[in-house]
């Protein structure tokens, strides 16, 4: 069992079964009734939100105890989500495959998120979306959520970077009060993406 499989391993939901505040608040931006790829969806609550707005979801994890909750969660809401169980660093994502690619806490190694932010981009179909939210360096002063390591929290500038070929729609740093389950609890500082693939 890894640590992820640890740390689902519980009753309750760690993060927390509501969707993220920025996906639910740029849902309406991602192309309608779309194929779209939650990377490090854990879970499952923002994989089974969008399922419930109506596109084709598939979700990637490398906790197969995360996931098997998200499936109690998608049949309690009576939708349906393909989830595979995988390492980012394995798992293929194909060009031109997804209308949306949503990561929401996805903290990698540096070079690992350099590698899936790429095929995230070529993965994109035209027309396309990619939204992330995460946290920036900043955040080890707050300590309310994410990684304790710098080197896997994320800025603008550096996603800027990764993301090339993508047109930024928001790309911002910024802080807000982040109250998702017992895993992220109080002020924060996070950076957000949303990107279209021309």
């Amino acid at each position: 069992m890894n640590a992820w499989d640890q740390r689902y391993d519980i009753d309750t939901f760690y993060y927390g079964t509501a969707p993220n505040d920025f996906l639910r608040a740029r849902v309406g931006d991602l192309p309608p009734g779309g194929r779209v790829l939650c990377i490090g969806e854990g879970e499952g609550r923002n994989a089974v939100f969008l399922a419930k707005q109506g596109f084709a979801v598939t979700a990637v994890d490398m906790s197969h105890v995360g996931l098997d909750k998200l499936q109690r969660l998608a049949e309690q809401a009576h939708v349906h989500v393909v989830t595979v169980v995988a390492d980012l660093a394995q798992f293929p994502i194909l060009p031109h495959a997804w209308d949306a690619i949503v990561a929401i806490w996805c903290h990698l190694p540096q070079s690992l998120r350099a590698q899936v932010h790429g095929a995230c981009v070529s993965g994109l179909a035209p027309g396309g979306m990619f939204l992330l939210e995460a946290y920036t360096p900043r955040q080890l002063e707050f300590g309310t959520g994410g990684p304790p390591v710098v080197e896997m929290l994320m800025t603008a500038d550096a996603l800027r970077t990764e993301l090339a070929g993508l047109h930024p729609q928001i790309l911002v740093e910024t802080e807000r009060d982040v109250h998702e389950g017992q895993g992220h609890h109080g002020h924060s500082a996070v950076v957000q993406v949303l990107a279209r693939k021309p």
